[in-house]
């Protein structure tokens, strides 16, 4: 092989190995909900992804969320959050609460419709 062509390979495992990183094995620390009216309450915007990615509440008290969407993308017009069987469309530039209650620990994802945006809940 010539060097030309190492090279090529070389840099073609490397992006994708930044492609496999970056979409479905790095994750934010997380952002402790807030806790006022007797709600844990987070914020996440929709924009290219959720932000914060990562919600950190505690067991036992009640959650909301409040999703605004910021893009319009057909993607996330819809966030699912399957573990807690809670889905809400999004309209943009409107904040959309979802409300529910964690009853055990563990890790809890979100994504949109089709999978490409994601996020999770780790309920401590």
């Amino acid at each position: 092989m010539t060097v030309d062509i190492v090279l090529v390979n070389v840099l073609g495992a490397a992006l994708i190995v930044w492609v496999v990183w970056y979409f479905w094995l790095s994750h934010s620390a997380g952002v402790q909900a807030d806790v006022s009216g007797g709600f844990q309450s987070a914020l996440v915007v929709v924009r290219g992804g959720y932000t914060p990615d990562t919600i950190v509440v505690e067991r036992g008290r009640p959650v909301r969320l409040i999703f605004r969407r910021e893009e319009s993308a057909p993607c996330s017009e819809r966030v699912i959050i399957p573990g807690f069987d809670r889905s809400a469309v999004l309209f943009e530039g409107e904040e959309v609460p979802i409300e529910f209650l964690p009853t055990q620990r563990g890790e809890y994802p979100f994504a949109c419709q089709m999978g490409m945006l994601r996020g999770r809940i780790v309920v401590d």
